[in-house]
C-alpha cells in the first residue's frame, strides 16, 4: 500500500466513505438512484461487493436512511 492511500480494514462503509470525504457525494448518488455512481465510489473505498451493498440500498432505501 502506498503512503496516499488509506487502509480502510476493519472500519465501516459509512466511516470508510467519512473517511475519504465521500459520503455527501454517496448519499447524494443513493438519493437520485444513481447506482452507477454508488459503484463508482463504493470501489474507491476499497468495499468487497459493491454491487451487493449498492443493490442492497437500492431495494430497501429506508432501512439505509434514504
Amino acid at each position: 500500500m502506498s503512503d496516499d492511500r488509506i487502509d480502510y480494514s476493519g472500519i465501516t462503509v459509512n466511516e470508510r466513505l467519512y473517511v475519504a470525504g465521500l459520503l455527501e457525494k454517496f448519499d447524494a448518488a443513493a438519493r437520485s438512484r444513481n447506482r452507477n455512481e454508488m459503484l463508482n465510489i463504493l470501489r474507491k473505498v476499497d468495499v468487497e461487493s459493491p454491487k451487493q451493498t449498492a443493490d442492497a440500498i437500492l431495494e430497501n432505501p429506508k432501512m439505509y436512511g434514504y
